[in-house]
């Protein structure tokens, strides 16, 4: 029942393709606009202008309206449900999910450019959405893949900075100290210490940023081999696109697997900007850290098991089901293990969310895919069991406002599937995806001219004497 009332939900999402042309008019009008340019570097310099007005425009007329009150529990709580931050990239409605530039998941599954028909959005479309507002043409697609795979070259001391690490250190440290390393090229750094205008800021940031997008998974796929097979290089095939790219550089040529890199990359990129990483970039950049600098200290916060290394605990709990119960695992055995695991103090992985109040579309599109390449895969069987089994059960402890699945409880089995088992890698291929998102935004944080970030913080002592105050009164 509570599967029917998923795919319920995710029908209804995509029946409202046609039905969002209400929505915000200033939003859809960029998204509708087409050109014949294909240069991504161009369109920003059209938009950026108006965007800088429409931003002025906004303080100068509502500078003064409140958005809401602030608790003491949101003090003490990390900051949860404060809006204090502005995110022009993607927006996350606690009851649909994300929104990439107003676009659903199921609407960018319809309208971006794929790799082949009916097939998976291309992360380069993703890319120009996210940038520009507007659904790209399959030749600005291409163009910008063709501009990716030039960027693509990554110097050699990059590499020898991460052989300078033990093989045995984790695949993130490895892959945020190549990052590190490619700081030395910075546009952004140069162009600083030069005396560069504020208004031209931008510029030298989408350098950067291209380039950084363009040569992570180089890096990326270098730690993977460098690890897990015998340090056996793939070289970049120019005949592929970034996904694709990704996917073969890693090692895998099976046509599926590169759908599924298209997809993962893609759903992945971006998740508004008060998540760990994409807040830390966000942070780090407001100081005008260069993207390199930024997108390093995204990735540290990335590597924290609390958020992007969750993926890789999904994958390695659902194993440890299989290791006691065996792969025809019964609904009561499971909602036993459940149980197990709950009561020894532990959570279950792949479960809840921050925003999230409902499935996250993010993991209902992973299972579609499922479904459509490996629907007799015990391991996806086992997922499609604990989406049946653990929600009730975290409903009825009580204590989880989102019992439903989020992107993390789906990903490692679809990996898993097509050979690419080593759970302790997943987080870098997140980091691979998050580089799109980060880097979108710090390039429209730059041409804004968005301030430094800097938040007010108090003792127990003053929220003591605060709430006294606040009670007598």
């Amino acid at each position: 029942m509570v599967f029917l009332k998923g795919v319920s939900a995710l029908s209804r999402l995509r029946s409202r393709v046609k039905q969002h042309s209400s929505l915000s008019n200033s939003v859809r009008w960029l998204q509708t606009q087409t050109s014949s340019d294909l240069d991504l570097h161009s369109q920003l310099k059209e938009l950026i202008p108006e965007q800088q007005e429409r931003l002025k425009k906004i303080r100068a007329e509502h500078g003064k309206v409140q958005l809401g009150n602030i608790t003491v529990d949101m003090v003490i709580g990390g900051m949860r449900g404060m809006t204090g931050l502005l995110w022009e990239t993607s927006l996350l409605d606690p009851d649909e999910g994300i929104r990439f530039r107003g676009l659903s998941i199921p609407e960018c599954q319809k309208l971006l450019p794929a790799a082949k028909p009916d097939g998976e959005p291309l992360p380069e479309g993703l890319l120009w959405l996210l940038l520009t507002g507007k659904v790209p043409s399959k030749a600005q697609v291409d163009a910008l893949s063709q501009e990716l795979r030039d960027r693509a070259v990554v110097p050699d001391y990059v590499f020898k900075a991460i052989d300078a690490l033990p093989v045995s250190a984790h695949p993130m440290t490895q892959f945020a100290t190549g990052v590190m390393a490619l700081q030395v090229q910075s546009e952004f750094q140069r162009a600083y210490e030069k005396g560069i205008s504020k208004t031209k800021y931008w510029e030298p940031t989408y350098e950067d940023a291209l380039s950084l997008i363009a040569r992570v998974p180089l890096v990326a796929s270098y730690v993977y081999r460098r690890i897990y097979k015998d340090g056996k290089i793939i070289p970049v095939d120019d005949s592929l696109d970034y996904g694709g790219n990704f996917s073969h550089m890693l090692g895998f040529s099976s046509p599926q697997m590169h759908e599924l890199m298209r997809l993962y990359v893609t759903i992945h990129s971006d998740h508004e900007g008060g998540n760990v990483s994409a807040h830390t970039g966000h942070l780090v950049g407001s100081a005008l850290s260069d993207p390199y600098l930024s997108f390093a200290a995204a990735l540290n916060g990335l590597a924290g098991p609390l958020h992007g290394l969750a993926n890789q605990e999904v994958l390695l709990w659902i194993k440890s089901v299989v290791d006691e119960c065996g792969e025809n695992i019964s609904k009561d055995q499971l909602k036993d293990y459940v149980w197990k695991t709950l009561n020894g103090g532990k959570v279950v992985p792949g479960f809840g969310h921050g925003v999230l109040r409902k499935t996250d579309p993010r993991y209902m599109c992973q299972r579609e895919f499922a479904l459509k390449h490996l629907p007799d895969d015990p391991l996806f069987k086992l997922v499609s069991q604990l989406y049946e089994v653990v929600p009730p059960i975290l409903t009825e402890l009580g204590k989880v406002k989102n019992p439903w699945p989020n992107v993390d409880a789906h990903s490692g089995v679809l990996l898993n599937y097509f050979g690419l088992t080593e759970a302790r890698y997943y987080t870098v291929l997140f980091g691979v995806s998050r580089s799109i998102g980060i880097c979108s935004q710090l390039i429209w944080d730059r041409a804004l001219g968005l301030p430094l970030e800097r938040p007010k913080s108090v003792t127990m002592d003053w929220l003591e004497n605060y709430c006294k105050k606040a009670k007598a009164a």
